[in-house]
């Protein structure tokens, strides 16, 4: 087969060991993005399959109707909302999926909120100008860090990752608030930890707020201006999730006024990001650039899955199939 991977920014995927599953097949890295339903369709016209890294790349209908020779879309985890399911089916394309692990963005959550609360990143980057224990050349951001003990950490969404979040907050002295649907709601209690009695309670009392969510119709936009402006003006925000999460444009007019005071992020509504979004240029954010499952265990993991997927299908054996008898073209 002819295949094509998206998106490896850093052309690390080659030198993974998994990828020797490949050998025998025609394998082309693309280490940039391309943009565009026509850019993507000169791009891909000739491969057989896809190996998609995440969601760097979506596939629409129309993308997926000027791909005639497409039969295979071998996902590195889960798919979302970044795949035309229905399309793929109907133009006989194959959709397998891998699988993934909790760990690498909860172990990041935790770093971005510990390197937050402590302003490690600006501490760092001003002694390298020569400023001594200086966390911001604005005298309003210029603060003393904050420990965790004894605050509260605010937990939306208490799945995989909440839950792992939620067990280093509680090693940390933290107190531990949770909030989301009734059963996330339900199981956390069942666990020992509270949840929160209405959205605006969480927002409000939250010190810490990490963001857990799978983002679909019914989550995007679900944080909006209103429940960012509730909290306090000591608190971190953080989103390791999604960035479509909260309204556009409320994080950023939030942050302004200092409510939250401060936010640590690793997704954004447009990735990569680029160098002269208003984000970048606030002193009082941690951004880094989509690192959550972005670690070496991680690759090894989503790209054996991947890699195997292609090798089953390849030898007429397809495995972890999510759409089924997919339409011939």
């Amino acid at each position: 087969m002819k295949i094509a991977i998206l998106d490896d920014y850093q052309d690390c995927v080659r030198y993974l060991p998994c990828f020797s599953l490949l050998e025998g097949h025609e394998v082309k890295v693309f280490t940039n993005g391309a943009r565009g339903t026509g850019q993507l369709a000169i791009r891909l016209a000739g491969f057989d399959g896809l190996v998609l890294i995440r969601e760097r790349t979506a596939l629409s209908r129309g993308l997926l109707e000027k791909l005639p020779n497409l039969k295979l879309i071998s996902q590195t985890g889960k798919v979302s909302s970044h795949i035309d399911v229905a399309a793929a089916t109907a133009c006989g394309v194959t959709i397998v999926e891998g699988i993934g692990d909790p760990t690498a963005p909860a172990e990041l959550t935790w770093a971005l909120i510990m390197a937050a609360m402590r302003k490690v990143p600006q501490y760092a980057a001003n002694l390298k100008l020569g400023l001594w224990q200086a966390s911001s050349m604005q005298p309003a951001h210029n603060m003393l860090g904050t420990v965790l003990k004894g605050r509260t950490l605010g937990i939306w969404g208490y799945g995989k990752i909440g839950r792992m979040v939620a067990g280093y907050g509680r090693a940390f002295g933290m107190n531990i608030l949770v909030w989301g649907r009734p059963p996330s709601c339900a199981a956390a209690e069942q666990e020992g930890l509270r949840a929160a009695s209405s959205q605006e309670e969480f927002f409000t009392l939250s010190d810490v707020l990490t963001v857990h969510l799978r983002l679909n119709d019914a989550t995007r936009g679900i944080i909006g201006a209103s429940d960012l402006a509730r909290m306090k003006p000591t608190a971190l925000f953080v989103n390791t999730s999604r960035a479509e999460l909260v309204a556009p444009g409320a994080l950023v007019a939030g942050l302004k006024v200092g409510h939250p005071g401060h936010a640590a992020l690793d997704v954004y509504e447009s990735e990569p990001l680029s160098p002269d979004d208003p984000i970048l240029k606030m002193d009082n954010v941690l951004a880094t650039p989509h690192l959550g499952y972005v670690e070496n265990d991680s690759y090894e993991l989503y790209f054996r899955a991947a890699f195997q997927n292609i090798v089953d299908f390849a030898a007429g054996q397809p495995k972890n199939v999510l759409n089924p008898s997919p339409a011939r073209r």
